[in-house]
């Protein structure tokens, strides 16, 4: 359990964390209330393991870039001898940051206000006239490390992981994608895009597609939003996959992969799905027989949050002439701005007075899954909540 005081109680949000035929969506100040978006970075944004990037974000020695988790500033780079770190942003002297650019590349850093000088590693190698201080250690003023991992090729991050492997955060997880060998893939394209919604707002939208129909109609075309399964999970993750439908052999334009073959390591059953995952907090993973697309999510305050959008691909099929990654790029963009609209409608009507938690219907079991982890840690009991998906839930609506 958490030291911190969560402003929401296990009272508030019990009624989410019944089963989703009787359970209630989430209270309405987790979306708005200052107070609420504090603790959950204090209590959750700092306390566990964090997507920041790609390894591909810093590929070389030198290479860095800057991520901020639960306000804090944290440098991810790559040393000499090919291992990433990760450091606060934060001199050891006066406390100045050390960089300001988003990214960039360094034989060393140099802190710009006084000048001490750090390596790749963080070890402090130059800090003029300290020479005569009486109990300096150089080796005790290395910068202050962050706890970093790796999996599939994201970089990850925890500003006090309390003792947990990103292995155990991760739990069953690898065992339904390793197969996408995400490690390999590079990046084609990144956008990024400021949503007025909370974050929890962007991530419980991606988690159904009961709204796919009226919202996304290119998209129910190729997948309608009756096809599909959840998986069981657990760990601290939601997902599973949607169906394909008629021809359509992945998310584009056109249905077409215009080239592209599968990627390697799939099984034949994944070419006629599309698979969505949610790993807590900040990361969406959508896997496609042909390519990988990625969010980050990145709360900036109760009201608005940025999303970081990826497409990653097979190299050799990048290296190819006839290349051209749009049709799936373009495809999304208009999905994740449809996306966009509405989650800001949901941000504004729930400021009402009249707003009370609406009813889950059963297609929004995977958004009720994502729900109850964050009444979970709202409650802070030591109780985890899971439910079993609902497969039954498209055969009852044709029933009827």
């Amino acid at each position: 359990m958490s030291t911190l005081r969560s402003p929401v109680s296990a009272a508030d949000v019990a009624p989410v964390r019944r089963p989703v035929e009787r359970a209630h969506l989430l209270p309405p100040q987790v979306f708005h209330d200052p107070a609420v978006f504090a603790y959950e970075q204090a209590a959750w944004f700092a306390r566990t393991w964090v997507c920041v990037g790609r390894e591909e974000d810093a590929a070389e020695p030198g290479v860095y870039f800057v991520a901020t988790v639960a306000g804090e500033s944290v440098i991810v780079v790559r040393d000499r001898a090919g291992a990433l770190h990760g450091f606060h942003n934060v001199c050891r002297h006066r406390g100045s940051l050390i960089v300001t650019e988003p990214a960039g590349t360094l034989v060393r850093f140099q802190c710009p206000y006084h000048a001490w000088t750090y390596g790749l590693d963080g070890g402090l190698l130059r800090a003029a006239h300290t020479e005569r201080l009486v109990d300096f250690e150089p080796d005790e003023q290395s910068l202050h490390a962050v706890a970093l991992e790796t999996w599939q090729g994201f970089v990850f991050v925890a500003l006090d992981p309390r003792g947990e492997g990103l292995g155990d955060h991760l739990a069953d997880l690898p065992g339904h994608i390793d197969r996408w060998q995400m490690a390999d893939l590079r990046r084609a394209r990144r956008i990024e895009y400021e949503v007025g919604a909370n974050w929890k707002v962007i991530a419980e939208n991606y988690s159904e597609c009961y709204h796919c129909p009226g919202v996304h109609p290119q998209l129910n075309k190729l997948t309608p939003y009756d096809r599909g399964r959840n998986l069981e999970s657990n760990g601290p993750w939601a997902g599973g996959w949607m169906e394909l439908a008629g021809d359509a052999g992945t998310m584009s334009t056109d249905g077409g992969r215009h080239g592209r073959p599968s990627l390697p390591g799939l099984l034949p059953v994944d070419d006629g799905r599309i698979y969505y995952f949610v790993l807590w907090p900040n990361l969406l993973l959508s896997l496609h027989p042909d390519y990988v697309m990625t969010h980050q999510v990145w709360p900036i305050d109760a009201e608005r949050s940025r999303v970081v959008c990826e497409w990653l691909f097979e190299p050799q099929t990048m290296v190819r002439a006839d290349f051209d990654p749009s049709d799936a790029v373009d495809f999304w963009d208009l999905t994740n701005r449809q996306d966009w609209v509405v989650c800001e409608l949901q941000q504004q009507g729930t400021r009402s007075r009249s707003y009370v938690p609406g009813r889950y219907t059963l297609m929004e079991d995977m958004v009720h899954a994502f729900d109850v982890m964050v009444a979970d840690r709202y409650a802070d009991d030591g109780v985890t909540t899971r439910f079993e998906p609902r497969h039954d839930k498209w055969r009852a609506e044709r029933r009827t």
